[in-house]
C-alpha cells in the first residue's frame, strides 16, 4: 500500500513558529512577472518539478537543461508549499505561509523571476495543516469565494503563474469544523478560475476533493489546466476527465526512485500519449544521471546541470 508522499519532509514546516497570513479580501498591489525570454524549443511532455522550499531552492529548476538543443528540463516548478489554516476567532480558512516559504515569495526577483525569464512557469502548491480547514469543507459559497481571493491576490501579488490543490492533511473536523461537503471544492475552484483565467490551476489528485468535482449541475474538470499522480515510483491515471495531453499518470521521487522505473515510467508516458511528467524534490544536489533517466525517454536527450 502507498502512502502519501509528502509527510516525511513537512513535520519542519509544522514546527516553525513565523506565520504569516494573508488578511481575508487583501487587495494586490505588486509582483508583476516579468515577460519570460522564449524557452528553446522541446519536443515531448511537460516537465513538473515539485520543490520543497523548507530545504531546497526554487533555483534548482533551472539548473537543468537538455544537451540535445538547450531546452528547459523543467516547464512548471512548484513552490512546496502554502498551508490553508483555520482561523479559530473568526472561524474562517486563511492562507499561511511559513516561514519558507514566506522568504521565497519576499524574494520572487531572485528566486521566482529567473526561472520565468527562462520561460519557466512557477506555481504555489496549497496544502492542509492539521486544523480542520480544507478545501472540501467550506460552508458556503460566500467562505469559500472569499479563500479564492487570497488565492489569486497572491499569485497578482507576487507574480505567479497558478496555484496548486493538495487535498491533505487537512484533518477534516478538527476544531468544530465540517466533513467534506459536495458543494465545497467546485465553489472554491469555480471561483478562482473567474478570478485568474489565464493561469494555471492544477490538482494532486489525492484526498476528498479530487472526487467532489460536481455540484448543482457545475462540472468543474475544464477549469483544470493539468492533473497527476500523488503517488512517487508508480503508474496511476488521474480519475479526472482531463485529454491526456493535461495528465501525469507517472511520477517520480528524484533520488527516490530508481533510474529504471523512472526511465519506464517516462517511456510509458510517451508510448500511451500522455502529456505531463510529474517529479518530486528536486533538491540541490547533482542530480543529472537521476533526471537523465527519464529525459532521455521524453525528449532523446540527456540532462545537463549547470551549478
Amino acid at each position: 500500500m502507498f502512502t502519501p508522499v509528502r509527510s516525511r519532509l513537512r513535520t519542519a514546516a509544522l514546527a516553525l513558529s513565523a506565520i504569516t497570513a494573508l488578511a481575508l479580501g487583501t487587495t494586490a498591489t505588486t509582483g508583476a512577472a516579468a515577460a519570460p525570454a522564449p524557452a528553446l524549443a522541446k519536443q515531448g511532455p511537460t516537465s513538473v518539478a515539485y520543490v520543497e522550499v523548507n530545504n531546497n531552492s526554487m533555483l534548482n529548476v533551472g539548473k537543468y537543461t537538455l544537451t540535445n538543443g538547450g531546452g528547459n528540463v523543467f516547464d512548471v516548478a512548484v513552490i512546496f508549499a502554502a498551508n490553508i489554516n483555520y482561523n479559530t476567532s473568526t472561524k474562517a480558512a486563511t492562507l499561511y505561509f511559513n516561514e519558507n516559504v514566506q522568504r521565497v515569495l519576499d524574494n520572487a526577483a531572485t528566486q521566482i523571476r529567473p526561472l520565468q525569464q527562462k520561460g519557466i512557469k512557477v506555481v504555489l502548491s496549497v496544502l492542509g495543516n492539521h486544523q480542520g480547514a480544507g478545501f472540501a469543507n467550506f460552508p458556503s459559497q460566500q467562505a469559500a469565494s472569499t479563500f479564492a481571493k487570497q488565492l489569486s491576490d497572491t499569485v497578482a501579488k507576487y507574480g505567479l503563474d497558478g496555484i496548486d490543490f493538495d487535498d491533505e492533511y487537512a484533518e477534516y473536523g478538527n476544531n468544530g469544523t465540517g466533513q467534506p461537503n459536495a458543494s465545497s471544492f467546485v465553489y472554491l475552484v469555480s471561483a478562482l478560475r473567474a478570478n485568474m483565467p489565464g493561469k494555471i490551476i492544477s490538482l494532486y489528485n489525492i484526498g476528498p476533493s479530487a472526487s467532489r468535482l460536481s455540484y448543482g449541475g457545475v462540472d468543474i474538470t475544464s477549469k483544470f489546466d493539468y492533473a497527476w499522480n500523488p503517488y512517487y515510483g508508480t503508474w496511476q491515471v488521474p480519475g479526472i476527465a482531463l485529454p491526456k495531453s493535461k495528465l501525469s499518470p507517472a511520477a517520480v521521487q528524484i533520488g527516490g526512485t530508481s533510474q529504471s522505473t523512472a526511465a519506464s515510467l517516462a517511456r510509458r508516458t510517451v508510448s500511451e500519449g500522455y502529456g505531463v511528467y510529474l517529479t518530486y524534490n528536486l533538491d540541490g544536489a547533482n542530480r543529472s544521471a537521476d533526471v537523465s533517466a527519464f529525459t532521455r525517454e521524453l525528449y532523446g536527450s540527456d540532462a545537463r546541470y549547470t551549478p
